[in-house]
């Protein structure tokens, strides 16, 4: 079977990008760092509750008999769930609201929550049939979790609808780029973005910009936690860093990778961020941080000596 690599995406970046923008906009509110940091992964965690609609996989396949299932059949009705319900602004706004009624822990709002969250699951069953309400049911079980889980760190139910609603509306943006556009007004019938945007005219360098960009929401987070923190961001990067620019070669070895063809591209390029790393990776104190950011900056380099190479080949 060919893994499709086009709806295999990197789901990381939304979830640090919505940390990086939760955490800086409460501290930018004089929340105290710790605190600012706590919204930030909870923000982050929202973030990654659209891609729960991974569940397709099992449920597409139990919907049909053994003698149907094939991979065509398979990515067919992963083009129906994945980015679809889940990736809705209408549907992720409902969640953030019934997250935030769950949360005031009354009788009454529970009930209002529970309600919103029966009705996303009937709106997508009769949109999408039985497999889009299970992919909607375990969304919304998913950020009904992040709720509760939230709820012990005593975010209180504004702040946690705020977080919520950034980390959820969030997500389907950072999907304009790679493969399929989100249905966005699900489950209206109305298209706001009929094609992926093209960030460079040239597949390969459509791919590039891509993973800059994903690399750019990576940055912005680990600058975030650095700040909050009070570590200064260069001095956690380490020489060894510098090792990445030996990836220029790839350019020439590998084939030119794309959307729907970059598994090599990725695996190796993230690759070069174990190489890069300090020798003592999980050792006490900063060393942990500087590993994580020096592997990063070898990540960096390697994208960059890649791209100038490919663009003198």
């Amino acid at each position: 079977m060919r893994v499709d690599t086009e709806r295999c995406g990197m789901f990381v970046g939304h979830a640090l990008l919505a940390f990086a923008i939760v955490a800086l906009g409460a501290r930018r509110l004089d929340v105290r760092p710790k605190r600012a940091l706590q919204y930030g992964f909870v923000g982050g965690l929202f973030a990654a509750v659209p891609d729960v609609d991974v569940v397709y996989a099992p449920v597409g396949l139990l919907m049909r008999s053994v003698e149907t299932v094939g991979p065509d059949v398979f990515w067919a009705t992963a083009n129906v769930i994945h980015r679809g319900p889940t990736h809705s602004l209408v549907m992720g706004a409902v969640l953030a609201v019934a997250v935030g009624l769950w949360a005031h822990g009354t009788r009454p709002t529970r009930a209002a929550s529970l309600s919103l969250l029966s009705l996303l699951v009937g709106a997508a069953g009769l949109v999408s049939g039985a497999v889009g309400a299970v992919v909607v049911l375990a969304f919304a079980l998913a950020g009904l979790g992040v709720a509760v889980f939230s709820r012990r760190l005593d975010v209180r139910p504004r702040t946690l609808f705020a977080v919520a609603s950034v980390g959820l509306l969030s997500h389907p943006f950072g999907d304009l780029f790679t493969g399929s556009p989100p249905a966005l007004l699900y489950p209206f019938d109305v298209v706001l973005v009929a094609e992926r945007i093209a960030l460079h005219p040239h597949a390969t360098g459509h791919l590039l910009a891509a993973f800059a960009v994903e690399l750019g929401a990576v940055w912005l987070a680990v600058w975030t936690y650095a700040r909050l923190t009070g570590y200064r961001l260069p001095a956690l990067v380490n020489p060894r860093a510098s090792l990445g620019v030996g990836y220029a070669a790839a350019a020439i070895m590998l084939p030119a990778p794309t959307l729907e063809q970059s598994a090599h591209f990725v695996f190796s390029v993230l690759a070069i961020g174990v190489v890069g790393a300090p020798v003592r990776p999980f050792s006490r104190g900063v060393d942990s941080l500087e590993a994580v950011v020096t592997g990063l900056a070898a990540v960096s380099v390697a994208v960059v000596a890649y791209a100038l190479a490919y663009g003198v080949l």
